[in-house]
């Protein structure tokens, strides 16, 4: 199958170029300076024991001109809308799209937008990060990609085959039989930790020590596991315990892609990450005053 990756940042370069080094038809959408890298030098991927630079067709949303049977959409959760017009002209009929952000339940916003084609959920489980134009670096070993349809009526075997290619390629990819509570799971980790650490300003070292950083971290899984409950997603174990264990794999250096974001200053993902959790709470009926406490101040220093 064709393969087109839109996003070349931490999360896309990764999954592009461990496709690639695995031989798979895939193309990598990327911009100014990292595009320019990776056609003049390959992509490189420096992980914690090893590194590795791969031949990739890499191109610019203008240059590309072919249909993709697979569309994995990893941009940021702000820039969805601006690339609906980039996926409908690389679609075909039957061309499946899998957003994998951090932004829970992308998937829906996606398929309103592309009635004509099959968008499913999914997330992924990576720390990584652009270390600079071409290279893209790893701070875990953990690579984990979770997709999977809504509703049953929707599956098609060619999922099965998206799920085979990610793990010929060295990527624990997985189809979901029930993708809700597999994104919101991912959700439980990613939002908590980009909250805690944006509201201290701390990387995941601090937070793998006891004390306030960590404890607010332990309460604010705890209050996305409230808020599964209200949805009617019960998870099938302690996921303040599990989300803890994968931090503590962390490198202590590493951050959330919206910590460095508000750091220099550009836009984040904080509306999805964290005052989405409001928004939902309040639908629900519910309160979380630690998420609560976070948005007000965060608010409050002109972050949105």
């Amino acid at each position: 199958m064709k393969y087109l990756v839109i996003g070349a940042g931490g999360t896309g370069g990764v999954i592009a170029g461990y496709m690639a080094k695995a031989g798979k038809d895939v193309t990598l959408l990327a911009r100014g300076k990292h595009l320019e890298a990776i056609k003049a030098k390959g992509l490189k991927i420096i992980r914690p024991a090893d590194e590795f630079t791969v031949t990739i067709k890499a191109v610019s949303e203008e240059e590309y001109s072919d249909k993709a049977d697979v569309i994995f959409v990893c941009v940021k959760g702000y820039s969805l809308n601006d690339i609906v017009p980039v996926i409908k002209k690389a679609a075909h009929n039957n061309t499946i799209v899998i957003p994998i952000l951090n932004i829970f339940s992308t998937g829906v916003t996606l398929q309103e937008q592309l009635p004509e084609l099959l968008v499913t959920d999914g997330c992924i489980y990576v720390a990584s990060m652009i270390k600079e134009a071409g290279c893209i670096l790893m701070k875990g070993n953990i690579l984990r990609v979770i997709f999977g349809v809504r509703n049953s009526s929707e599956y098609k075997d060619a999922l099965k085959d998206v799920e085979k290619d990610l793990k010929e390629s060295n990527i624990e990819g997985t189809l979901s039989n029930c993708i809700r509570k597999d994104a919101l799971m991912k959700f439980s980790y990613v939002s908590p930790q980009g909250a805690c650490g944006v509201f201290y300003n701390v990387p995941a070292g601090s937070i793998q020590k006891d004390g306030i950083y960590r404890d607010c971290f332990s309460e604010l899984v705890h209050e996305i596991d409230m808020l599964a409950n209200a949805m009617d997603i019960h998870f099938d174990e302690d996921i303040v315990k599990r989300n803890l264990k994968i931090l503590d794999e962390l490198d202590p250096s590493a951050t959330t892609s919206m910590q460095r974001d508000i750091a220099e200053g550009k836009k984040s993902e904080v509306d999805g990450l964290i005052y989405e959790v409001i928004r939902l709470a309040t639908s629900y009926g519910i309160k979380l005053p630690e998420y609560a406490k976070i948005a007000k101040e965060l608010k409050n220093r002109g972050i949105s």
